[in-house]
């Protein structure tokens, strides 16, 4: 039987293991430790330092190159677009200032911006792909030649609607897409290849009123080329972005076949992982990509992407993975006034989108 004297010793151990680790504690081990720690602390914040002056560095050559990109941007542009009729299209939760600055790079290139499309969250929802699916076919003047899945063909009638029948890039697509370039787009209207009238306009009003897109300015029949902006960073949960993207790809891709001529614009962040930008390029498309959108050199990039990609490249351009450079090299040619002149000439002759703008005023007046 365990005795008194037994549990004494016990407890006497402990304490003096207790006093013992104590003085240990402060005394021997104290010094060591606490050097080794301040000396971790101190590297850490040297690094931070480091860091953060890397940092700052990084923001005044950041801004040095945008102040450099204004100064040169005219040279840049000048003339890269002459001449053109360009759309913007926004993906939703795309930033409506980097649309604008897009907008007026086009301009400053010298081109028109003629309208904008914004596609809303309704088109990309999951939810709505039979309704997209029908709507499509519904307006279709060759429902029987639509292929594709419903995002396949709502891009092939929005890309078509817009499309400008003189346009530059309208002889790059199908068979179809290089007769719509030399036909009378009155006669196009009133004698399509599958059937049924087909309205521009009309179409770009059902996709509206089926709240799958917004349209601003007069953006039908008037489109040599595209601009689309991809969403901003953070502008969609995880889940739902791979998908949302997938579907704005789809419809990306069906609208540079219809059009002939596009961009794909966005921020740093979606030319990673699950990014639009990143699946774009991850199935080498034939339009062209520009991901440092948002700043003065990424505008003139994506601009400069866009009139090499009317003479036939794909580009990838910016810092993301994948790219081909920052920028083109070397750069695309500028659009002499003389061709465009004669471009426009050519246009009036065979129905162009003068033709088309005359058109579709005679039918608003009931003339």
């Amino acid at each position: 039987m365990i005795d008194f004297r037994y549990h004494l010793v016990s407890i006497v151990a402990v304490f003096l293991a207790l006093t013992v680790g104590l003085v240990l504690g402060t005394t021997m081990l104290q010094d060591p430790l606490l050097n080794t720690l301040q000396s971790e602390t101190a590297d850490l914040r040297g690094q931070s330092e480091d860091l953060r002056s890397e940092r700052d560095v990084a923001d005044k050559v950041n801004a040095g190159a945008d102040e450099m990109a204004e100064a040169v941007s005219s040279d840049m542009l000048d003339g890269r677009l002459t001449g053109l009729g360009v759309v913007v299209v926004t993906a939703p939760g795309a930033n409506p200032e980097v649309a604008d600055g897009l907008a007026a790079r086009v301009e400053e290139a010298g081109g028109e911006v003629v309208g904008r499309v914004a596609v809303t969250d309704a088109l990309v929802d999951a939810g709505n792909a039979t309704f997209v699916d029908e709507l499509s076919i519904q307006v279709s003047q060759d429902p029987d030649g639509l292929t594709g899945g419903p995002y396949d063909k709502a891009g092939t009638e929005l890309g078509r609607a817009l499309a400008s029948a003189g346009g530059a890039g309208s002889g790059d697509g199908d068979a179809e897409g290089a007769g719509r370039a030399t036909e009378d787009p009155r006669e196009a209207e009133e004698t399509p290849g599958g059937g049924g009238s087909h309205d521009a306009e009309a179409v770009l009003d059902a996709f509206s009123e089926g709240g799958l897109v917004q349209v601003e300015g007069d953006p039908a029949v008037s489109a040599d080329a595209l601009v689309v902006l991809a969403p901003a960073a953070g502008s969609s949960d995880g889940a739902d972005r791979e998908a949302v993207n997938a579907v704005l790809t789809t419809v990306t891709t069906a609208l540079h076949r219809e059009v002939g001529a596009a961009v794909l614009a966005g921020d740093v962040p979606s030319s990673r992982g699950d990014g639009m930008l990143a699946q774009a390029r991850a199935a080498e498309p034939e339009f062209a990509t520009a991901d440092v959108t948002g700043r003065p050199m990424g505008d003139i990039i994506a601009v400069l992407a866009l009139a090499e990609n009317l003479e036939g490249g794909a580009g990838a351009y910016g810092i993301g993975e994948g790219v081909r450079g920052f920028l083109p090299d070397p750069l695309p040619a500028a659009r002499e006034a003389d061709d465009a002149a004669s471009g426009a000439a050519e246009e009036a002759a065979t129905g162009g989108r003068g033709g088309a703008d005359e058109s579709r005023r005679t039918v608003r007046e009931g003339e």
